[in-house]
């Protein structure tokens, strides 16, 4: 139920313009979820919802940022010790292996850090490869997949 409750609140300040907690109440009871102001609060609270000011002037309830941040580095973290099994260096190419159908979602995570020094990255059901611009980028890569996975 708070799954489907915090879901609800995410899209309802995705669509709309929420200025108050008590809109979200009402917004949520049009939706068929009734619940309390506490825990509305709470829920704020744990989806880390800011108040921005929108170019009307008004402030609407919004995902932070920082969440974003945060959400996608966990993830790439948990990618990462849950799916890679290994990796090593070849000149300027670095070889992931990974749990089986992985492979894909390790190297879009690596993809999305805008990593200068990557060139990019080919995928396989449990094999990715990585193309660095140099030999020691590939090798500082490797080294920093280490200590993040130690």
């Amino acid at each position: 139920m708070k799954g489907k409750r915090q879901q609800e609140i995410l899209e309802i300040v995705a669509q709309r313009d929420i200025e108050t907690q008590e809109q979200l109440l009402e917004e949520l009871k049009a939706r068929g979820v009734t619940t309390t102001q506490a825990t509305i609060s709470r829920d704020i609270k744990q989806l880390h919802l800011v108040k921005e000011l929108t170019p009307g002037g008004i402030y609407k309830y919004s995902v932070s940022q920082k969440k974003i941040e945060l959400n996608f580095a966990g993830r790439l973290r948990t990618i990462f010790r849950e799916g890679v099994t290994s990796f090593d260096v070849a000149q300027n190419i670095v070889v992931l292996k990974t749990m089986p159908g992985l492979a894909s979602a390790a190297g879009a995570a690596i993809d999305g850090m805008d990593i200068p020094e990557l060139v990019g990255s080919l995928a396989g059901d449990d094999t990715a490869i990585l193309i660095m611009r140099t030999n020691e980028a590939a090798e500082e890569f490797c080294e920093e997949m280490r200590e993040m996975l130690s």
